[in-house]
């Protein structure tokens, strides 16, 4: 079976990391969207404060499934 697959992208952050950053994206994406499958990071960039690095801040373009009646 082919699947169809619209995509959409969203920025998440972190004061943690960028591994961090990508998974907060994509948990709270998931909330609203169903049937996420596949993730594209498309950005890294983040937040100096000090001289340090305060945020990591990820774009992630997300690609999820769309329902077909009867699948």
């Amino acid at each position: 079976m082919s699947h169809v697959y619209p995509v959409t992208e969203v920025y998440g952050s972190s004061s943690e990391s960028i591994d961090d950053a990508v998974k907060q994206a994509i948990r709270t994406a998931s909330q609203s969207l169903r049937h996420v499958e596949w993730f594209e990071v498309t950005d890294i960039r983040g937040h100096v404060a000090d001289g340090e690095v305060a945020h990591f801040q990820v774009g992630v373009k997300l690609g999820f499934r769309l329902e077909r009646d009867g699948a």
